[in-house]
């Protein structure tokens, strides 16, 4: 059985099948490119997940096995809607990682689904019935788990980092650089660009 730590469980807030998903598609990403866990901004994860998917849980998994955070911004969503992720390390290359449709097949029977269908949360379905999914992750042999892709001409520049900031000149707010615009002869931050500046009252200096 594969070893996940429990404090993943605690991080993600809730016991359910795709978070250990997502550990497990980490931990093999860091072992095929010969890497540790990101300590700074050295990986860098593409999540092929959206929005309103229930295994978007995966993510924290990912998260916590591989230390690419969306905090530090080395991981982000292509909104593709599948279990998936490509990740990329600078001087290592590139892998991308498919849950297989037969593994998810497996799975799709398990009453967990049943009660997850009829909006019951995770944390309120039977401990026993959420462990039992839970193994079965666990338990599954790598290479029944996942199909992966090697990635050799993946190219990725990141944004470079900056302290630079301003104050815009409705709301008075820091804005980092990057995210000012120009209205009206002003430096604005993004949601005062979005209304008429003469309706915004301006603060006094």
């Amino acid at each position: 059985m594969f070893n996940l730590p429990n404090w993943a469980f605690e991080f993600h807030g809730h016991k359910c099948p795709f978070m250990p998903i997502g550990y497990r598609m980490g931990t093999l990403a860091m072992e095929l490119l010969d890497v540790g866990k990101t300590q700074n901004h050295e990986m860098h994860v593409f999540s092929e997940m959206g929005i309103g998917h229930p295994q978007g849980c995966m993510q924290d998994g990912i998260m916590s096995a591989t230390g690419a955070t969306f905090g530090k911004g080395l991981i982000e969503k292509l909104y593709y809607g599948k279990v998936a992720a490509t990740f990329y390390y600078p001087g290592k290359g590139a892998v991308r990682i498919f849950l297989k449709n037969s593994f998810a097949d497996s799975l799709a029977p398990h009453e967990f689904f049943k009660y997850r269908k009829k909006g019951v949360e995770p944390s309120e379905i039977p401990d026993e019935v959420r462990m039992d999914i839970i193994n079965m992750v666990l338990d599954a042999d790598v290479d029944d788990l996942f199909e992966v892709t090697k990635l050799p001409d993946f190219t990725y520049t990141p944004v470079k980092g900056s302290f630079n900031k301003a104050k815009c000149e409705v709301c008075g707010e820091y804005v980092f650089e990057r995210y000012l615009r120009v209205k009206d002869g002003k430096k604005v931050c993004i949601p005062c660009s979005e209304h008429n500046i003469a309706e915004v009252t301006i603060p006094k200096p």
